[in-house]
């Protein structure tokens, strides 16, 4: 394979590592959920890229055609887009109950205050 048929690994390679810095570096908890997308966003478009088999067509049975592309990996990736999205949502309602609770969504102010709570 050549370079350009190697693009969308780079390309998954380079946003699994933006995602992962990101949820690593960053002490925000909404910043968190963004890397967390971003991260999630890699492996669809990896799942994506191993489903399509070159010179595939769709499943269907007819004369001439020897070769079919799979499509549990997109069918698998709808799903997961889905689980994603209620994952988000979910995340983002525990961060609004986190900001009224400790009035931060900062994950080392968060600590402090939970150490803090602890000495009492």
């Amino acid at each position: 394979m050549d370079f350009p048929g190697l693009i969308n690994y780079w390309i998954v390679i380079i946003l699994m590592m933006v995602g992962f810095y990101i949820v690593i570096a960053q002490g925000n908890l909404i910043k968190k959920i963004i890397g967390l997308n971003i991260f999630q966003v890699s492996v669809f478009i990896f799942y994506i890229t191993v489903g399509k088999v070159s010179d595939g067509s769709a499943p269907i049975m007819a004369a001439g055609i020897d070769t079919y592309s799979n499509p549990l990996p997109h069918v698998l990736i709808l799903t997961a887009i889905v689980v994603g999205v209620a994952t988000t949502a979910l995340g983002l309602a525990m961060i609004v109950r986190i900001r009224t609770a400790y009035n931060s969504i900062e994950s080392d102010e968060i600590e402090r205050a939970e150490i803090l709570e602890d000495d009492k």
